[in-house]
C-alpha cells in the first residue's frame, strides 16, 4: 500500500527549514541600529497585530479561560521571551554565522531531553543522525569555531546557551500538550502579545538609549520581515509540525537553516559555493536521512 503524503505537514516542515534559515541575517541587520530588546518587542508587537486581524476576520478571537492563558504564558516565556529574545541580544556581539552554529545544537538538546523524560527512545540511529547533521554545520564554520573562545563573545554565547534551554523546554512542553491546542493562530496571538509587553519592559530597562532618531529604515524593514515571516509564518509551521511528528524530527530542520542561508547568499549576493559547503550539505542531508529512515512494513 502506497503511503499518502501529508502535503500540509510537508509544507510546514519546508516553512521551518526555509524561513528560519534567513532569520539570523535578519536579526543581525535589525540590531545594527535598533537595540535588541526593542527589535524583539517590535517584532512580536507587529506579529500579534497581524494575528489579531486574522482572528477577527475569521471570527476566531476568543477567551479560552485561565488554564489556556497559563499555557500560552509558559510557552511565550520559554520560546519567545527567552529563546528568541536572548538570541536577538546575543547577535549584537556574536556573528550570525557563529550564532547559527550554536543554535544548530537545538536537535541535540531536544533529543537528550526527549530521551530523559521518556518521550523518545535512545537509539544508535538517532544519535548517529544528529551527529552527522551537526558535523555538517560545524564543518562549514570550522574556521570560526575559535570564536567560541573569543572573550568578546563570551556573554553573547552565554545568552545563546540560555536561549537553547528555553527553546528545548518550550518544544517539549508543546509536544506534551499539543492535544489541548485547538487554534494555533489564537495560541500564537496570546504568546506574541504577552512577549511584546514583557520585551518592551526589558527594552526600557536594559537599552542604553531609547532615542529612535538613529534607527534606520534598513533595520526596521528587517524587523518587519522577522515579524511576518520569522514569527507568524514560521512559528505556525513549527507548532503545526510538532502536532504531527516527534520533536527531534522537527528540530533537526535547524541544520538546514545554515545551508539555506548559504544558498540564498549564493543566489542573491553572488557568494561562492565552495567544496566545503558541498561536503557540509551532504553531511546534513545524510544526518536527516539516517534520523528519519524507517524500514518498510508489509501492508496489512
Amino acid at each position: 500500500m502506497t503511503r499518502k503524503i501529508d502535503v500540509k505537514l510537508l509544507g510546514a516542515l519546508l516553512g521551518v527549514a526555509l524561513i528560519w534559515g534567513t532569520t539570523y541575517l535578519g536579526i543581525r541587520v535589525a540590531v545594527e541600529t535598533i537595540p535588541p530588546w526593542f527589535v524583539a518587542a517590535i517584532r512580536q508587537s507587529i506579529a500579534s497585530l497581524i494575528l489579531f486581524a486574522i482572528l477577527l476576520q475569521r471570527k476566531e478571537l476568543a477567551w479560552k479561560g485561565w488554564p489556556h492563558l497559563k499555557r500560552q504564558i509558559i510557552l511565550s516565556t520559554l520560546m519567545v521571551v527567552v529563546a528568541n529574545g536572548m538570541t536577538t541580544v546575543a547577535e549584537q556581539t556574536v556573528p550570525s554565522g557563529l550564532t547559527s552554529l550554536l543554535n544548530a545544537m537545538n536537535p541535540l538538546f531536544i533529543f537528550v531531553a526527549s530521551v530523559v523524560i521518556g518521550m523518545e527512545r535512545a537509539s544508535v540511529k538517532g544519535i548517529v543522525g544528529l551527529l552527522f547533521g551537526f558535523a555538517g554545520v560545524a564543518f562549514i564554520f570550522r574556521d570560526g569555531v575559535a570564536g567560541l573562545f573569543d572573550p568578546n563573545y563570551q556573554v553573547g554565547i552565554l545568552f545563546i546557551g540560555i536561549a537553547l534551554m528555553g527553546w528545548t523546554a518550550g518544544t517539549i512542553y508543546v509536544k506534551k500538550n499539543h492535544h489541548k491546542s485547538e487554534n494555533i493562530f489564537l495560541d500564537l496571538f496570546y504568546q506574541f502579545a504577552f512577549s511584546a509587553v514583557v520585551q518592551f519592559i526589558l527594552a526600557f530597562i536594559f537599552s542604553s538609549s531609547t532615542d529612535t532618531s538613529g534607527w534606520s529604515m534598513r533595520s526596521f524593514s528587517a524587523v518587519a520581515y522577522l515579524a511576518i515571516f520569522g514569527s507568524v509564518i514560521a512559528f505556525f509551521c513549527y507548532h503545526y509540525a510538532l502536532k504531527k511528528v516527534a520533536p527531534t524530527e522537527v528540530s533537526i530542520l535547524s541544520y538546514f537553516n545554515t545551508v539555506i542561508a548559504l544558498f540564498l547568499g549564493w543566489l542573491i549576493l553572488d557568494e561562492r559555493i565552495t567544496i566545503d559547503i558541498v561536503i557540509a550539505t551532504a553531511l546534513i542531508i545524510l544526518g536527516v536521512v539516517i534520523l528519519n529512515y524507517k524500514k518498510g512494513k508489509p501492508a496489512s
